[in-house]
């Protein structure tokens, strides 16, 4: 394996440091906000801005992909950015970057202390929106494919290099499924990286392993044609209200496991090795609690608090309602009510056999006179790389060089595109992110870590060779 060296690569990046950080403030300018339908403008014109850099930087493919709707139909959606850099090495792997740019809305009245799409430096830190999500994580790779071309002499990159840059995460991905599977064979890769997501903390680097999934449905339940006197017919026909809360109430047994039979069919469990990388973080459950405005823990017995939302499939109530919630009382049987329900899936889960599981379950459980409608939305499958995956492990020497200190696990407890990338393109999914939890993605105030973002770029310089020179592609298992 050729060695990139760290002092070049270092050098490199200090002589470009200031560039790069104007070009990255000229970008958040951009208030490429994918929500707000008024500025798909500026969704485009930040599509259109990344795709020129890409050319300067020397990609000499950058494209603007339009995204259709829903059932495939051209330019109904905001566009993504594709980049492609061959290596010329005919036996070189090949790497796709995924990212997006797109922004959360926000306004110096929602209690920001600086205008948000005015990029501020002050004190090591670049505040605006986008800084940390995900404007600053796709943009270092510019910097770092720069530092690894001046370091090793090469005049393209020791892999396949190519970058998908969506316009839409921020509004839920609607089109991204479909626009990966119509362009499946322009992105075919050997591996995925994920710069849309974060570390431990400044002084803790970590790799993300994994993320969950997500399915979710709603419950619609239906007794009575109308709302009906509880003194006349009350304790003598169902009532949907009370089926309701007996269904959100039988959601878990005894152990908080989820009670739905089926459920944790095909689960990957953890490994001991992987319970003792979790153990080794410096999580502090006191502040956790705190920043979750929660008042204790609790769930599924026999795990710990970051095995339980990185690891464990979970089930949540995320609303119920029906029947009269007015001031004063109102005695009814109410005509029906309702259940929203979310399932975060883990390595092993299968999406439609979960559905089906949750179909069984509560159409068992219904009395005789209560009808019932389940309508399951859009899906996220779960992602997982073995710790002992040479891609990995790539990922995990270049970022332990760049920080010069041992790099730690983790996973993700949410959701997001990269399984649907997993699922079309059929490769590992490797996570590569320097944001910390006080970026404030989503929130006020946005800023990014100047040293960390710096961090990012190195690690990228660094990992191009190393992926090169260590990782055969088709000799690991997915």
């Amino acid at each position: 394996m050729t060695k990139t060296p760290d002092s070049a690569v270092r050098s490199y990046i200090d002589q470009h440091r200031a560039a790069f950080l104007d070009d990255l403030a000229s970008w958040l300018r951009i208030p490429s906000v994918s929500a707000d339908p008024a500025r798909s403008g500026e969704v485009r014109r930040s599509a259109e801005w990344l795709a020129e850099k890409l050319r300067e930087t020397g990609f000499p493919v950058a494209e603007i992909w339009e995204t259709g709707s829903a059932s495939g139909d051209e330019g109904r959606g905001l566009p993504a950015v594709f980049a492609e850099w061959p290596s010329g090495e005919p036996d070189a792997p090949t790497v796709l970057v995924y990212g997006h740019h797109d922004v959360q809305p926000a306004a110096r009245e929602d209690g920001w202390a600086t205008e948000p799409f005015e990029p501020v430096v002050a004190d090591g830190r670049m505040y605006g929106r986008g800084a940390a999500d995900d404007k600053g994580q796709v943009f270092f790779h510019t910097l770092g494919v720069r530092a690894h071309l001046a370091a090793t002499g090469r005049t393209a990159p020791a892999v396949n290099l190519k970058l998908l840059i969506e316009g839409e995460e921020e509004s839920g991905s609607p089109h991204f499924a479909a626009l990966v599977r119509r362009h499946a064979d322009r992105l075919a890769c050997d591996a995925v990286i994920v710069s849309d997501t974060g570390m431990w903390a400044e002084d803790t680097p970590t790799v993300c392993t994994g993320m969950r999934g997500l399915a979710d449905c709603q419950i619609d339940l239906y007794g009575p044609d109308q709302d009906i006197h509880s003194g006349s017919f009350g304790g003598a026909v169902p009532n949907p209200a009370t089926e309701a809360a007996r269904l959100a109430a039988a959601l878990h047994d005894a152990d908080r496991r989820v009670a739905v039979p089926g459920f944790y069919d095909g689960v990957v469990e953890l490994t001991e090795r992987e319970r003792e990388l979790f153990a080794e973080l410096p999580f502090d459950e006191a502040e956790w609690l705190r920043v979750a405005r929660s008042h204790g823990t609790l769930g599924e017995a026999g795990h710990t608090t970051l095995e339980r939302i990185w690891a464990r499939p979970t089930a949540e109530v995320n609303g119920i309602w029906g029947g009269y919630t007015g001031p004063g009382g109102k005695t009814i049987v109410p005509s029906s009510a309702h259940l929203k329900l979310s399932f975060r899936l883990v390595a092993g889960q299968e999406v439609e056999k979960v559905r089906e599981a949750v179909r069984d379950w509560v159409a068992e459980r219904l009395p005789a006179g209560i009808r019932h409608e389940i309508v399951f939305p859009g899906a996220t499958r779960p992602c997982l790389t073995p710790l002992d995956h040479p891609a990995l492990r790539s990922l995990v020497r270049s970022m332990g060089r760049a920080f010069g200190q041992e790099v730690r696990f983790t996973r993700e407890g949410g959701s997001g595109p990269a399984a649907d990338l997993q699922d079309v393109l059929g490769v590992p999914v490797l996570f590569l992110g320097i944001s910390v939890p006080s970026d404030g993605w989503h929130s006020v105030n946005e800023k990014v870590e100047l040293d960390l973002l710096l961090k990012g770029v190195e690690t990228s310089a660094y990992l191009w060779s190393d992926l090169a020179g260590s990782w055969t592609p088709g000799e690991d298992a997915r």
